[in-house]
């Protein structure tokens, strides 16, 4: 049964119902470019108003035949009195939100002061304070209830002089024909060679909603979730210049963020808006830093300092695997003891970037990064074999993880929090815990290196977890992972466990840290090693793949009804996938 357009899970059929290949001079352009950047998909389900289907007459339903269009006619009453109450200023409660408007199907993980009650206090002079002062109101990433006015980038691509963006091209009837569109709607972005195309899922179209075309290669690329509506998408592309693009598709309008190369010149590597956040983001780049940015901020006169153990200027050595290394701009919050607030449009005198996080020694790429589903820590992954858990509102290393061999390549991190997922040149998954300090397992079923791993989160339910992987081998590997079910090894404990970490939020200590201050010693946990070496394969629990598939991909992402793959050519295909657990559930329960 199994083909290059099915194949077979344990839990049902996953089958090709799209694919998206490069055109004739894409592949030309491919083939003859002195470069060559891997293609990255990134995606968004947009909620359109759900028309009235009754209109414009038709035969009647089964449902209407046997009564149920007097159940119609009373929601459209209610509908019909909470719209008014919207228009009289009246909000809703949460028990009149509608189940569809509580949770979007990409929601983004709480505000930085939502943590779990394990989290410890912020601290009060942060990028993220105000941030977190202002979307804490708004509890777990709920969108506002009422509709905000987002600000939208200064320059408009039709009417621009700029050679940064050569060309743009969009379909026949755009913009218009996106006001037709009913429900939910997934959209993709993708980029070849030198041009980043925007794709709707499931249309089957011919040609793209838009190719833009720009004079250097984007790397990299993410959609703000919190902000995109039916009339506004907020896109930030990254290029191998360094350079930044603001871009909104719908109104055809960006702004450039680190022009020329002012802020730094290193290439993009990763590019993550800060969920629950309208306008900060955070990108990583080829000379090991990670710089924090504001959408709405022009670029400042910024020279980052570096450490004595770079080469630059300091007092003590640097230690990459022990601190991360902090330059504060003036207007950086710290460096005005609270009074900035860096999302204050108004305020002229704030700058980019937002602040500036040597993390990796020069010269170390810093490969990938993700936030934690709290939105306090981010995961870091970078060349010189580390992966590195930051404290995002103390800009503060808090734990260290070295690979098993050669450099990690790819991160995710779990949706409830409790894991983090890593994919390296040793041809191996390694499961972290961050909370516990340790390597929980690897993953054996890739023979080169691993390109991209993913979380699918309708298969994820606290007990076990389901997720993918792609690598070089032209694998792609289906995983399920159940932390109950492994082995932990008898000796995890080590002596290395003694310094400030994630544990220390839970208001406990290591064993090893307790039985040595039980004999009097004061240990200042600030100033401890933060570092823990790769555990040897005998030491840790190995987990099977479930299904191995060879259809060429180099990047995966799993969707609430079907699964992305992308090769890096830009071949991008979507796959229809088996009913989830959570759909089979909710089916279930509606039958009965």
């Amino acid at each position: 049964m199994e083909s290059e357009a099915t194949f077979v899970a344990p839990e049902g059929v996953y089958t090709v119902i799209e694919e998206h290949k490069p055109s004739v001079l894409q592949t030309h352009a491919a083939a003859t470019s002195p470069l060559s950047f891997p293609t990255r998909v990134s995606v968004i389900t947009v909620k359109y108003p759900v028309k009235d289907k009754d209109k414009g007459g038709g035969g009647q339903s089964l449902a209407q035949l046997l009564g149920g269009n007097n159940y119609s006619k009373k929601d459209k009453e209610k509908t019909k009195e909470k719209e008014k109450e919207k228009e009289d200023g009246t909000s809703l409660s949460s028990n009149d939100t509608p189940p569809d408007e509580q949770q979007d199907d990409y929601t983004a993980p709480a505000s930085p002061t939502a943590h779990h009650s394990h989290s410890s206090t912020a601290p009060a002079n942060t990028i993220f304070s105000h941030h977190a002062q202002n979307s804490s109101s708004a509890g777990k990433n709920k969108k506002p209830m009422t509709p905000v006015k987002w600000s939208k980038p200064r320059s408009n691509m039709k009417t621009t002089n700029s050679t940064f963006i050569t060309r743009t091209q969009h379909a026949e009837g755009f913009p218009r024909s996106l006001k037709d569109r009913d429900g939910d709607v997934t959209f993709f972005f993708y980029n070849q060679v030198k041009t980043v195309l925007w794709v709707e899922a499931g249309a089957k179209a011919k040609e793209p909603l838009s190719r833009t075309m720009f004079s250097a290669y984007p790397t990299c690329h993410s959609i703000n979730q919190f902000t995109a509506s039916p009339e506004h998408l907020d896109i930030i592309i990254g290029f191998h210049t360094g350079d930044l693009i603001w871009l909104d598709p719908i109104s055809s309008r960006y702004h450039r963020l680190n022009k020329g190369g002012c802020v730094t010149s290193s290439a993009c590597t990763a590019v993550r808006w800060v969920p629950a956040s309208a306008s900060l983001f955070l990108v990583s780049h080829a000379d090991g830093t990670i710089v924090v940015y504001d959408r709405d901020h022009e670029d400042g006169t910024f020279v980052p300092q570096e450490p004595i153990g770079t080469g630059g200027i300091g007092g003590d050595k640097w230690d990459p695997i022990d601190s991360i290394f902090v330059t504060m701009p003036p207007w950086h919050p710290a460096a005005r003891h609270g009074d900035t607030d860096v999302s204050d449009k108004s305020d002229k005198s704030i700058r980019n970037p937002v602040s500036h996080w040597r993390v990796a020694p020069k010269g170390k790429a810093v490969v990938d990064f993700v936030f934690s589903p709290d939105v306090k820590y981010v995961g870091a992954i970078s060349e010189d074999g580390c992966l590195r858990v930051i404290d995002a509102l103390a800009e503060q290393l808090v734990d260290c993880y070295s690979s098993y061999f050669g450099a990690f390549t790819c991160i995710a991190w779990s949706p409830d929090g409790r894991f983090i997922l890593t994919g390296g040149q040793d041809d191996l998954l390694t499961i972290f815990s961050p909370w516990e300090q340790r390597v929980v397992a690897r993953c054996q079923g890739h023979s080169s290196f691993v390109s991209c791993v993913s979380f699918d989160e309708t298969r994820c339910d606290g007990r076990t977890y389901r997720f993918g992987s792609v690598g070089e081998d032209n694998k792609l590997i289906l995983w399920d992972f159940s932390s109950g079910a492994l082995h932990r090894p008898k000796n995890h404990l080590h002596s290395h466990s003694h310094r400030q970490s994630l544990i220390g939020t839970y208001s406990n200590t290591s064993l090893a840290f307790r039985s040595r201050s039980s004999g009097g010693d004061d240990y200042d946990l600030t100033h401890s090693q933060r570092y823990h070496p790769a555990p040897s394969r005998n030491e840790v629990a190995v987990v099977q793949p479930v299904l191995i598939k060879n259809p060429l991909p180099t990047a995966i992402a799993f969707l609430p009804k079907h699964l992305l793959t992308s090769t890096k050519n830009g071949v991008v295909k979507l796959w229809v996938r088996p009913l989830s657990f959570k759909a089979a559930g909710a089916n279930n329960r509606a039958g009965r």
